[in-house]
Order: structure tokens, then C-alpha cells, then sequence
């Protein structure tokens, strides 16, 4: 996800698997580590459902699958984001998705 996108999510701690040191972990050794600081993942991985269980991690995954994922797409699903940070739960996967962001 960009790190711009954080400033329209303000009430949120928002870090980058980058800024945390973790840019180097694959999916699962990432969802492993997360819940030791955050509660919620979002995500611009379209695979990660298909490629993880995600009910055995004790983290929520909110998946973003658009076409086109610049920040001028994501600001739009601003909302959507909000919403699905406030609702999941550990091992649940929210996905937004609208397929016409082009």
C-alpha cells in the first residue's frame, strides 16, 4: 500500500512492512509476525487469500483487489477501507473490490 494513503486513514496506526524492518518476509512469515503489534492487515495482494489460510492467523486481512491500484484509485475506496479496518476480526478476510476503477 502507498504510504500516502495513511493520511486519509488519520485514527488509524498505519506502518509499511518496510518501515517495520519486515520487507524481506514472504505472506506467512508476515501474518506470523503481525499480530505481535497490529491487529489488522491491508493489502494490495490480490494472491494472498488463495496463497494463505488466513483463519489460522490471529491477524484480520482486508484485501484490496482493483485493476488498477495507484493511490488516485485507493483514495477513492477510502470508505470501504475505513469500514473493513473497524470490522474484521483475527482470521477474517474482508475483501473490496470494485472492477471498473479504470
Amino acid at each position: 500500500m502507498p504510504r500516502k494513503l495513511r493520511r486519509d486513514l488519520p485514527e488509524f496506526y498505519i506502518r509499511t512492512a518496510q518501515e517495520q524492518g519486515w520487507s524481506t518476509y514472504k505472506n506467512g512469515q508476515l501474518l506470523k509476525q503481525l499480530p505481535e503489534v497490529f491487529d489488522v492487515l491491508v493489502t494490495i495482494d490480490q494472491n494472498i487469500r488463495h496463497q494463505q489460510n488466513l483463519s489460522q492467523f490471529n491477524v484480520g486481512v482486508v484485501a484490496i483487489e482493483i485493476p488498477d491500484t495507484r493511490i488516485v484509485f485507493l483514495r477513492q475506496l477510502i470508505p470501504e477501507i475505513r469500514e473493513a479496518i473497524t470490522v474484521v476480526r483475527a482470521g477474517e478476510l474482508i475483501i473490496i473490490e470494485r472492477p471498473n476503477s479504470r
